[in-house]
């Protein structure tokens, strides 16, 4: 991104998650701080095309609605589903978790996808939650009754994937499907490039998506 970024022109990137591999961008968190090989040539690249970065995180989830949530919800086309009391939740057209997976592979553009449930069950209320937003949402959206399906980002294994798995086992209704963190969120930074270009006339405003790194 940031090389992409030099190429074009460009000097400000605004970018949703950190950019030093831990959530406060904290470079004493490197074992080797700025000595560590990988970080330095970064820090390098950065010092020599004058790049500014902007952590655009707690705030643009902050806004209502949700510009994360509302942008992953224009890509998935659910805007229709959407329950009004709670941006988080779909009623969408009953399918089957395969068949499911297989459209949001498909819309997302996913190079992998990790799913946990029975493939033909049946499914109309979807759970939504972007990003990595911790057990006790996760598993706080499997405890409803009325929620067949979670959608994620990224979970720790030993935490809501066994939570689901156990439902699965004990033939509970319930499923969890695992994007991959930066397909769940990286239509919400699409959304944030159109709110920009509302109110930023005085430079070019692009979006550039990021590549999910695993293949």
């Amino acid at each position: 991104m940031l090389q992409r970024a030099a190429s074009s022109g460009a000097n400000l990137i605004i970018t949703h998650e950190p950019t030093f591999y831990n959530h406060l961008d904290a470079l004493t968190d490197i074992p080797q701080k700025e000595n560590d090989p990988v970080l330095a040539e970064k820090l390098a690249f950065i010092k020599e095309h004058h790049l500014v970065l902007w952590r655009f995180h707690d705030h643009w989830h902050k806004r209502t609605p949700d510009g994360i949530e509302a942008g992953m919800t224009h890509a998935l086309g659910w805007e229709a589903f959407q329950d009004k009391q709670n941006q988080d939740l779909f009623t969408i057209p009953e399918t089957t978790l395969d068949k499911l997976a297989a459209v949001l592979k498909a819309r997302l553009e996913l190079h992998t996808m990790r799913v946990v449930g029975d493939p033909h069950m049946k499914i109309t209320r979807v759970a939504l939650s972007p990003g990595s937003a911790g057990m006790q949402r996760e598993i706080g959206a499997l405890e409803k009754p009325e929620i067949q399906l979670l959608i994620t980002g990224e979970s720790r294994e030993w935490e809501t994937v066994e939570y689901a798995a156990d439902a699965v086992s004990e033939k509970k209704n319930k499923a969890l499907i695992i994007l991959g963190h930066i397909p769940s969120e990286q239509a919400g930074m699409e959304e944030c490039t159109r709110w920009l270009k509302t109110f930023v006339s005085e430079v070019p405003v692009n979006f550039v998506p990021a590549a999910q790194p695993f293949w």
